[in-house]
């Protein structure tokens, strides 16, 4: 599981908070041009085995963790 992550993002930080919360590890992908690559204009987008979630839908994921 990767967060794609900038750290001036509030939902990013709102989201890695609630990974932590729950215990759920992952990975952190920091790097830009590996997002723009991707296709992912913006963050935070949470890769869980190839499915791909907005931070809404990240949310409610980690609910039902």
């Amino acid at each position: 599981m990767t967060i794609l992550y900038t750290n001036n993002c509030p939902k990013c930080k709102v989201l890695k908070q609630k990974l932590d919360a729950k215990q759920i590890l992952y990975e952190v992908c920091e790097d830009v041009e590996t997002m723009m690559d991707k296709g992912f204009r913006s963050t935070p987008v949470l890769d869980v085995n190839g499915k791909i979630m907005t931070f809404l839908d990240a949310v409610e994921w980690i609910k039902g963790e």
